[in-house]
């Protein structure tokens, strides 16, 4: 049995790289054409909401109305248990570089904070990638897909194929992290995988 999808082109609600590229490497077996909100030049919006679902469903909708093609947003993070869940929703922002640096975001940085402030708590050194989907429509429809992966923080980062916090991410049961295997395997394990697993069985029609 093949799934189809009730869409051939959509656009990806993400001005980041990494997060375009594992979406689209997902997508592309079912034959969806996928744009960036970078390719199509769409504004960020401000990511206000106080959870991964709200930001994700922000993202969805200002993409959508503003291409008028159905838009696929992603809005994930890293939680540390001995952090309190931090950084959470506030991930990407942990990696932003101070004004006086210009813009942009280093995750070396982040990843470094997230080391210190773990080392001043103490605590476990569990964690969990938590990722929420979104599929929008111009009409302001829109669904929402929630997945993680359980894992733990490792010191210190490993590994060059990942992106993010993915060099200090090592899932339960694995012994290398989420940056030292090849995408094809991670996409089979992550949060991310396991909210897109949702939405293909939710969205897509047996053909």
């Amino acid at each position: 049995m093949t799934l189809s999808p009730p869409f051939k082109r959509l656009v990806v609600a993400s001005h980041n790289e990494g997060k375009v590229r594992e979406i689209r490497d997902l997508l592309t077996p079912f034959g969806v054409e996928t744009l960036s909100a970078a390719e199509l030049n769409l504004p960020e919006p401000d990511e206000t909401e106080d959870s991964f679902s709200g930001n994700a469903r922000l993202k969805a909708l200002a993409a959508a109305k503003a291409s008028g093609l159905p838009a696929l947003s992603d809005d994930s993070g890293l939680a540390v248990d001995a952090l309190g869940g931090a950084p959470g929703i506030y991930a990407a922002r942990w990696a932003e570089l101070p004004k006086r640096e210009g813009s942009g975001r280093d995750f070396n940085m982040a990843m470094w904070h997230v080391h210190d402030q773990m080392q001043q708590k103490g605590g476990p050194k569990t964690a969990r990638f938590i990722c929420a989907l979104c599929m929008g429509f111009p009409n302001g429809d829109n669904r929402i897909y929630e997945g993680k992966v359980e894992g733990e923080i490792i010191w210190p980062p490993r590994g060059d194929k990942g992106f993010g916090y993915d060099p200090v991410f090592q899932a339960l049961g694995d012994r290398y992290t989420f940056a030292e295997i090849d995408p094809a395997t991670k996409h089979a394990k992550s949060h991310r995988a396991d909210a897109f697993a949702k939405f293909i069985a939710a969205e897509f029609q047996p053909s």
